[in-house]
């Protein structure tokens, strides 16, 4: 079977070239082809949900942009360009049915300049069937990052609660592909305080934080063991953290190679698709690429 291709969105703009070099080499790591795609807004009279290819890509300016840009640095024959028409969020969402990996900038050339993700990026990393690999503008600030040992790391973001092993194969894939260090962060409610109904206030309930952190560091050992025995040249490092998960996983992204979240599961009374506030924190502020995965299919 085929390997699947890593695919580009590209628009033109300076974030979506950041974004073809970044799936460029992520093509190269997995030994799959790389399509770069380029999806035109409807036209005026286009009707809605209608999706058509263009006649020629070679037609297409920012295509040729992006070909000149990948000039000298990969063999053509690894590359297809295929230009579309219709709404990008939804039409790259469905693109990812047949992707390995969906790779957008942060931003595009629409909307306002002030938003720090663009809403077909944010489409995309809600829809897609897919893994979505967001790159964002360099230069994020990130403050009271934590002391880290040097070398490559990927990050990943674990659920005690609702872990998924989706998420976890392809952070530990990542990791071994760029020979670099995991990173598994499991946030805990720190600190843990009570509603006290006679009085209206919040109150410490005297839960020990340490025992709560060895149970959350168990809790890691156990989700982790499977994905360690497949991957055992691979140096991973469990790390409970106490407080709010997208702050503990922001910080972490300053000078990791990518940082993997993992959005929410459909439910019965919740039957749309969601990124979840946690994945969403993480694709405004983290420094490091962001890849949303989509979660384990439900067991029958």
């Amino acid at each position: 079977m085929s390997t699947l291709p890593v695919i580009a969105a590209v628009d033109g703009s300076d974030d979506s070239l950041r974004a073809l070099d970044w799936a460029l080499d992520a093509a190269r790591g997995r030994g799959a082809p790389l399509r770069v795609v380029h999806v035109r807004q409807y036209a005026l009279w286009a009707q809605v949900g209608e999706a058509a290819e263009l006649p020629d890509p070679a037609d297409d300016p920012v295509l040729a942009q992006a070909r000149a840009h990948l000039e000298g640095r990969s063999d053509p024959a690894d590359v297809d360009y295929v230009g579309l028409e219709g709404a990008p969020g939804p039409l790259l969402s469905e693109l990812g049915a047949d992707a390995g990996l969906l790779v957008l900038g942060s931003r595009g050339r629409g909307g306002f300049a002030s938003l720090l993700l663009g809403s077909s990026s944010l489409t995309a990393a809600r829809d897609a069937e897919c893994p979505v690999v967001v790159v964002p503008r360099p230069g994020r600030e990130i403050h009271e990052a934590p002391p880290v040992p040097p070398g490559p790391r990927v990050v990943v973001g674990l659920n005690t609660d609702s872990p998924d092993d989706a998420l976890l194969d392809f952070a530990f894939a990542e990791a071994a592909r760029r020979a670099a260090r995991l990173q598994v962060i499991a946030a805990y409610p720190w600190p843990v305080q009570i509603w006290a109904g006679s009085t209206g206030e919040l109150i410490a309930t005297g839960i020990d934080q340490d025992a709560v952190e060895n149970e959350t560091r168990a809790l890691l050992d156990g989700f982790l063991a499977p994905h360690r025995s497949r991957h055992p040249a691979l140096t991973v490092d469990p790390t409970p953290a106490p407080g709010d998960a997208a702050g503990q996983l922001v910080a972490a992204s300053e000078d990791a190679e990518l940082v993997v979240v993992g959005r929410h599961r459909r439910r019965l009374l919740a039957p749309a698709r969601m990124l979840g506030s946690v994945t969403h924190a993480v694709l405004l502020h983290a420094a490091s690429p962001v890849a949303v995965v989509p979660p384990s299919p439900p067991h029958d």
